[in-house]
């Protein structure tokens, strides 16, 4: 099997399982983009086996210390696993994230499930060349009545995989409901924008409904208007509703019409309505997309996150409640709330914490891979003027 040599004190020996190009002593027996190798340190000790591609920006990724192939054995049995550590945590398998890529040991795949119907995505390029297998160990492991190919992520490009969203197994579901928290979603995995729901904030959607009755309620960037539905449901006094889809807001008006509340969805910049709101809110909900892909554009993104804690802030009653989520990996846990803190001192405010979040648990986190730790939120509530 080809393979590389890895440089010493690489992060692969601290727990790490990427392997950069600047960490490649040297390769051996040609190795081609998409195979399965052997990895081996300086010494000429294995290392085990990973993934390889080296157009990509990681260049290997380990997904078993021993020697390993891709097929139908290692996806049913992993894929297996993976489903019965969300059972051990008392998730609902039927809607939740199944795989998770290297927190799974399955680098590159992501697999939610939508009670019957799967959605896919094969993120690296060995992982795409064995697409066919992986959708056959998900139709023994779980039997759905359609898996759904959603490759149409921007980072596909530097992995030279073609983009694409396509039914790989049985029929189309077209738009159905799902209920997640007692609130029902109308989905459409196939031809909506978004992979379904945000599974990994329905934890946080349910924690801020607990806030909410009798308030009044702004969500900002609320895509089909996940928080907005769960404070509706829990009995706001009123709940606005903010993104600058079209479409996403008229998704979150036909699920508040499924749900039998009402909401005021908007289709808006949020930053331009932040700044030109002359309304005050019991609770302001602030969860945008990210910001930041890289760390060359953090000091921009964390700019963004200034304006909008900021202006949030400043539309806050007395009393009231922000909180506000960051679902990017490169700005830390304690780089935003450093930033949510310089917007308080900026606004005049004092702010104390009342609760933090994280990704659901069917997003685990490896502590030796930071990156797959991305998401990070705190709710905050406005003090008393002193």
């Amino acid at each position: 099997m080809a393979g590389i040599i890895v440089k010493p004190r690489s992060r692969i020996f601290h727990g790490h399982d990427w392997v950069y190009a600047s960490e490649i002593r040297k390769t051996f027996g040609n190795p081609q983009a998409g195979d399965v190798i052997s990895m081996k340190d300086f010494r000429d000790r294995p290392l085990g086996t990973a993934i390889y591609n080296p157009n990509s920006q990681i260049v290997a990724r380990r997904f078993s210390r021993r020697k390993q192939k891709l097929d139908l054995e290692f996806f049913t049995r992993r894929i297996g696993q993976a489903i019965e550590y969300r059972k051990s945590a008392g998730l609902d398998p039927e809607l939740a994230r199944i795989v998770w890529s290297e927190s799974d040991a399955l680098p590159g795949i992501v697999v939610d499930r939508y009670g019957d119907h799967l959605v896919l995505q094969t993120l690296t390029l060995a992982m795409y060349n064995v697409r066919e297998v992986i959708v056959e160990a998900l139709v023994e492991q779980l039997a759905p009545k359609s898996i759904i190919l959603r490759n149409d992520a921007p980072s596909l490009i530097a992995e030279g995989i073609p983009q694409e969203v396509a039914l790989v197994h049985g029929e189309n579901p077209g738009q159905f409901i799902i209920e997640a928290n007692g609130i029902k979603f109308e989905i459409d995995l196939l031809d909506g924008q978004k992979t379904g729901l945000y599974l990994d904030q329905l934890d946080a959607h349910a924690a801020i409904a607990k806030y909410a009755k009798g308030k009044r309620v702004l969500d900002c960037f609320c895509n089909q208007g996940g928080f907005a539905l769960a404070c509706a449901k829990a009995g706001a006094a009123s709940v606005t509703a903010v993104d600058v889809s079209e479409s996403a807001i008229a998704q979150c008006q036909r699920n508040a019409e499924l749900n039998g509340v009402e909401i005021n969805a908007i289709a808006h910049n949020a930053f331009d309505y932040l700044k030109n709101c002359e309304e005050t809110f019991d609770i302001i909900i602030l969860d945008p997309p990210s910001f930041t892909k890289n760390k060359k554009t953090l000091s921009n993104a964390m700019r963004g996150y200034k304006e909008i804690h900021l202006r949030g802030i400043k539309l806050l009653e007395q009393g009231g409640i922000l909180s506000t989520y960051c679902c990017s990996h490169h700005a830390t846990r304690e780089l935003f709330l450093k930033n949510i803190v310089d917007a308080s001192v900026d606004a005049k405010r004092s702010l104390r914490l009342i609760q933090t979040h994280g990704q659901r648990l069917d997003h685990p986190v490896i502590p030796a891979i930071p990156e797959t730790e991305y998401l990070k939120g705190f709710t905050l509530q406005q003090m008393p003027s002193r």
